[in-house]
């Protein structure tokens, strides 16, 4: 089997299940992992508000599971992180991941408590673009993500700092603590270096991901949601994320994370090298998306990226990053999600047939938890 292989199907409510199944199967997942391993469920909650594009899916989740149930993949946990804009346990709950993994039996578990696991220091084999600049007294990873799988699920979306995010991005939750915002100057090669630590860690490592309402404009949150019916899967990270782009309208290896990738031998990301099993068709279609920012995302950009950089280290490795926290926090959830994006979700779940499954599985219950809040330097 090719090593860079990706499944691309086109899919529908009533048979999004199975076809999450077949996508599974025809992109290796058997192969991939290690069946005698622990498989870690690294779902990607984007924005705890439910905002269609943004985070895993219900039946992206559900479909997932069963495909590795049906491979032979039975010990599964799905494990949650926490940043300094999003609060995992509401995202959990108004994504609608806790019925699905409660149906199926599989345990949660949060990076961030220490009855789950523990930070350890790391010293990578392989040689770091910036982590070990960034953070210079040592890496450290959460110890449970040691010797077992890992399957990632992602959206097809844009994103403001990296054009585009999927599998690879979805690592900087899981593998990095509350401070990988200090990583934000350095995103593209923070996250390359991240998939060469996968590859040291992990028994076998994996993605599925869900584009029947993918994400166009100032994403990860504040997107433009467009009906697409398409999932896709690979074993190799690099190429899925090419793949994904390419269909969305960008040329992957202008995009630095994928192209840095390829050229550190960590995976495909050049399109006329990738084997597309499934429906190839699919993989053909280029959708024009653009890339924008929002107020957020735009003074993010000014402090990370322009000559004002220069103050990165008295903004956000300081006590002050709480003030940017409150900002986004107001901006985001406060001013443009009752104003702009209730109306979108509204109109999602009334007109677009996934709108309607969303609403078909049933609403997780729980309050906020209070250790999901996140205290940057704790």
């Amino acid at each position: 089997m090719s090593a860079s292989r990706v499944a691309v199907l086109r899919t529908k409510p009533d048979t999004v299940l199975q076809d999450y199944r077949r996508l599974c199967e025809l992109a290796g997942i058997r192969d991939a992992l290690d069946a005698s391993a622990t498989t870690i469920l690294k779902d990607n909650i984007s924005w705890h508000l439910m905002y269609p594009g943004s985070n895993t899916t219900p039946w992206q989740l559900e479909g997932t599971i069963l495909a590795l149930k049906e491979q032979g993949f039975d010990d599964l946990v799905d494990v949650h992180n926490k940043t300094v804009v999003t609060i995992c346990d509401l995202g959990d709950r108004y994504n609608r991941f806790g019925p699905v993994l409660e149906k199926y039996g599989v345990p949660k578990k949060y990076n961030f408590k220490s009855e789950d696991m523990s930070w350890i220091k790391y010293q990578p084999k392989a040689k770091m673009a910036v982590l070990d600049k960034v953070f210079p007294d040592g890496i450290y990873l959460p110890d449970y993500f040691f010797d077992k799988n890992i399957v990632h699920l992602p959206t097809v979306k844009t994103h403001s700092y990296t054009v585009t995010t999927g599998a690879l991005k979805n690592a900087f939750g899981g593998l990095l603590n509350v401070n990988r915002h200090m990583t934000h100057t350095w995103i593209h090669d923070t996250i390359v270096d991240l998939l060469a630590i996968q590859k040291e860690i992990h028994t076998g490592v994996f993605c599925t991901m869900d584009g029947t309402t993918a994400g166009s404009g100032p994403g990860p949150r504040t997107l433009i949601p467009h009906q697409k019916d398409v999932i896709l899967a690979s074993s190799d990270q690099v190429a899925i994320d090419a793949v994904a782009a390419q269909m969305m309208g960008f040329d992957p290896m202008s995009i630095d994370y994928i192209a840095h990738a390829t050229e550190r031998g960590l995976g495909q990301g050049d399109p006329r090298k990738i084997e597309i099993v499934g429906m190839p068709e699919v993989a053909d279609e280029r959708w024009g998306f653009k890339v924008g920012v929002n107020l957020g995302t735009g003074t993010g950009m000014l402090l990370w990226r322009s000559p004002l950089k220069i103050f990165q280290k008295l903004l956000f490795q300081t006590p002050i990053v709480k003030m940017f926290i409150w900002a986004s926090e107001t901006y985001h959830d406060r001013f443009w999600y009752p104003r702009n994006g209730t109306p979108v979700v509204e109109q999602w779940k009334r007109e677009s047939p996934w709108g309607k499954l969303f609403d078909e599985y049933p609403e997780s219950t729980g309050s906020d938890d209070a250790s999901c809040r996140v205290e940057p330097f704790e």
